[in-house]
């Protein structure tokens, strides 16, 4: 397994919990949705896994490959050199939208160059020749030295996966990726992340609020609700009943996200409420 968590917990100032007791494995080459309603903890999760973020002071394990990423509440010393494997894919994108896209991909690669060549972002014909491959195999080649700003979103969006293309990331965390973008340029971008987990052999675990995407893209879906790991299987075996039976009325969100746009958020269920059923995953 290239990912593995153990025991993951976090609580928040003002005792919201965000992750509850998460237990997962991913394998090399995976390529994984996670879904659930807005606070269900899938940013947390995905944040945790990149050591962004430091879990609870309890026992719990992170490991990418063979690195430690964080034990009991603690971020590894080590974490920076776990990350240059790890790309890191925004729901906001992440680019510097005054500088041209290239340069952007580019500065994927910053980890790997000596110091003074990435203060001032000094890349060699070689290096820009790999960035404009990377943006080749995204299909925006042609906007390489426009602003990011000039781009759309969904372009913006392919332009951050070229960067973890050129910085050769053994693992891609994507945090929310399609959730701002029209459902074309949505299928795009993950048709996009498809094709390089499928061509790199890059493991690709992607946040979600679309269950149709999940069914399409993903072979795995891990469902969370209330930082709680409720269903974890085959994509195509999520029914619309067990959506249901997991998420109640926030359901509507991950089953018809068009309509969900235009209702409002729904309200957390009040203490007290009866545990949400648990499935396993199907065999």
């Amino acid at each position: 397994m290239i990912i593995r968590i153990n025991g993951l917990s976090k609580t928040f100032r003002g005792g919201f919990q965000a992750l509850d007791d998460v237990n997962l494995s991913f394998a090399s080459g995976e390529m994984v949705a996670l879904i659930g309603a807005s606070g269900s903890g899938k940013s947390t999760l995905l944040r945790h896994i990149s050591g962004l973020m430091a879990a609870d002071p309890i026992a719990n394990h992170i490991t990418v490959g063979n690195e430690t990423v964080q034990h009991n509440g603690a971020v590894d010393r080590n974490v920076r050199a776990v990350r240059a494997n790890v790309g890191f894919v925004f729901q906001q994108f992440n680019l510097v939208g005054r500088l041209p896209v290239l340069t952007n991909v580019l500065s994927g690669g910053l980890s790997r160059m000596p110091l003074w060549r990435s203060c001032f972002k000094h890349f060699t014909q070689e290096e820009k020749r790999l960035g404009l491959e990377a943006l080749a195999r995204v299909g925006i080649v042609k906007h390489a030295y426009k602003r990011a700003s000039a781009l759309s979103g969904g372009q913006q969006q392919r332009a951050a996966i070229a960067r973890t293309i050129v910085q050769k990331a053994k693992i891609i965390l994507a945090d929310e990726p399609i959730a701002s973008l029209d459902p074309e340029s949505a299928r795009r971008v993950m048709q996009t992340l498809a094709d390089v987990n499928r061509q790199d052999g890059t493991t690709v675990v992607v946040s979600l609020h679309q269950v149709d995407f999940a069914q399409r893209f993903c072979p795995r879906t891990v469902a969370l609700s209330h930082g709680r790991v409720m269903y974890d299987g085959p994509s195509n075996a999520l029914t619309e009943q067990m959506l249901r039976d997991l998420y109640g009325a926030e359901a509507e969100d991950l089953i018809n996200p068009a309509g969900a746009k235009a209702a409002p958020a729904a309200a957390l269920p009040p203490a007290g409420v009866p545990p949400l059923p648990t499935y396993a995953a199907v065999a």
